[in-house]
């Protein structure tokens, strides 16, 4: 039976349909086995629908070392979107930037790169100096830049989450978990894909302009996923310190199933890469995408009011994807929550409703349906004609 939207209703669904949740995971997909990780955290997510699939003390407080650059990278992706700057704009280091240390690509104080060789320098040679320069360059200072960071993780709901710097550096109340670790990870890739060129990158290389003339300078990425993991690896960052030891959020994909893996504080380099390929293993071994009903799929007729046409095909706006476990037999189950009817004028790809999938009776995903067509209002010579019409017959 087709039942009415109120305004507040509409507004719920989508608050719902848009809302980082795991309570269908729980439900749905509980952990199948423990992995016996090394790693003091871990998280497995599928990015899509925000799922969990694994989780081992992802809540736990730790230093994230350089995975912190997810965050920087994120905010840069994100100013840089908004129109705040060009890829090509140059970015000077100043004596702060350039006095980092650690991880680092060697800049100068003063030297000059690009936006984009600045941020190919973050997310391939996880560069301390770089991450600074570019912290500096797009907030100002470095703290005010790290003021952004600590408001994008309370937007993001990473509540384990407060950042002192833009680097990842060893610093008294620098920490995050592993679940807010895969939080700013889904936002990076999902909002940002464009990160991959970089983060699929095993080696690249810059520029050094200096004083001194010009030198190349090599990049070699820190992600040793990429090798040890080449069919499927995407990504994304690792980070280490001695009080952080080993972390890394790493992302993968295969069949179309994208999984962002998360582990902190593993013992030794070698562990956390094997850890995260353990996830992916377990992920993809266990998990599928299911595709719901196809772009532009006609899904019924909506009544029209006032119109030059009686009704007007409604269709689905967009493919969705929804995540399923392998081997599970159950048919997708789907459920039209639309309008009873539109009154003219609208436009072609107006919103009436939308399509609701359940897997095991538990809600998957749900897509927008859309007027297949511009109806326009009807003038009074065409309603006088159609009662005349209904009156002679």
């Amino acid at each position: 039976m087709i039942k009415k939207w109120s305004s507040f209703f509409v507004a719920l669904l989508y608050a719902l349909a848009t809302t980082f949740t795991t309570a269908f995971a729980a439900q749905q997909y509980p952990n199948l086995t423990d992995l016996g990780l090394q790693s003091k955290s871990a998280v497995l997510v599928e990015p899509q629908t925000g799922t969990i699939l694994y989780e081992q003390n992802s809540h736990e407080k730790l230093p994230p070392a350089s995975v912190t650059k997810v965050m920087t990278l994120l905010l840069i992706y994100e100013a840089e979107a908004e129109g705040k700057f060009n890829w090509d704009d140059m970015v000077t280091v100043s004596e702060h930037a350039a006095s980092m240390g650690g991880s680092q690509v060697f800049l100068e104080p003063q030297e000059q790169q690009t936006a984009r060789d600045m941020t190919k320098c973050i997310a391939i040679a996880s560069a301390n100096d770089a991450a600074v320069s570019m912290a500096e360059f797009v907030a100002g200072s470095e703290e005010s830049f790290v003021e952004k960071m600590n408001l994008k993780a309370k937007e993001l709901g990473m509540e384990d989450t407060h950042f002192v710097n833009a680097c990842g550096l060893d610093a008294d109340g620098h920490v995050t978990s592993a679940y807010d670790i895969a939080l700013m990870s889904k936002e990076l890739i999902t909002k940002h894909p464009e990160v991959f060129e970089f983060t699929k990158t095993w080696q690249d290389s810059i520029v050094h302009k200096t004083r001194k003339g010009e030198s190349e300078f090599g990049l070699t990425n820190t992600n040793k996923l990429l090798k040890w993991y080449p069919d499927y690896a995407t990504g994304l960052k690792t980070g280490s310190t001695g009080k952080a030891l080993y972390c890394l959020s790493g992302t993968a994909e295969k069949d179309g199933l994208q999984l962002i893996g998360v582990v902190m504080a593993a013992p030794d380099f070698k562990v956390r890469f094997q850890e995260v390929i353990k996830l992916f293993e377990y992920g993809f071994s266990q998990y599928e995408i299911k595709s719901g009903m196809t772009q532009g799929e006609v899904v019924g007729e909506l009544p029209v009011y006032k119109g030059t046409e009686d009704t007007v095909e409604v269709v689905v706006k967009e493919q969705i994807s929804m995540l399923g476990q392998k081997g599970e037999n159950a048919e997708i189950e789907t459920q039209k929550e639309i309008l009873p009817s539109l009154k003219a004028p609208f436009e072609e790809g107006t919103k009436v409703g939308e399509m609701v999938y359940y897997i095991n009776g538990a809600e998957a995903g749900r897509c927008d349906l859309i007027t297949a067509k511009e109806v326009k209002k009807a003038t009074v010579e065409k309603m006088l004609h159609r009662l005349f019409q209904k009156w002679c017959l």
